[in-house]
């Protein structure tokens, strides 16, 4: 048997289903943060997946531009997590609004 796009792409779509259950059910921002990194991916294994239907690199070079962002939003991200969870252990992520100064 043999592995074509078609099993990428639904792949792709349970994890971006995985990580959008996740999202939505959680309220750990650490989770919620994995959960969005998981979507991310997915949408990385599908752009590749076209990228090779295709027979086109543009799929692949969207990849490393996704990859650029979520870099920066674990940076950004993480910060704002270390921050609450440092004030307050047991936070949620309903518990953003105590970061306002």
């Amino acid at each position: 048997m043999e592995v074509t796009e078609a099993w990428y792409l639904i792949l792709s779509a349970m994890l971006f289903a995985l990580g959008a259950t996740g999202l939505m059910i959680r309220r750990n921002p650490l989770v919620m943060f994995m959960c969005v990194e998981l979507m991310l991916n997915a949408v990385n294994i599908s752009f590749v997946a076209f990228s090779k239907m295709y027979d086109d690199l543009a799929g692949q070079s969207a990849v490393f531009f996704v990859l650029v962002v979520a870099a920066a939003e674990v940076v950004v991200g993480l910060s704002i997590v270390v921050a609450l969870l440092r004030r307050r252990p047991t936070a949620t992520a309903d518990d953003l609004v105590e970061l306002r100064g």
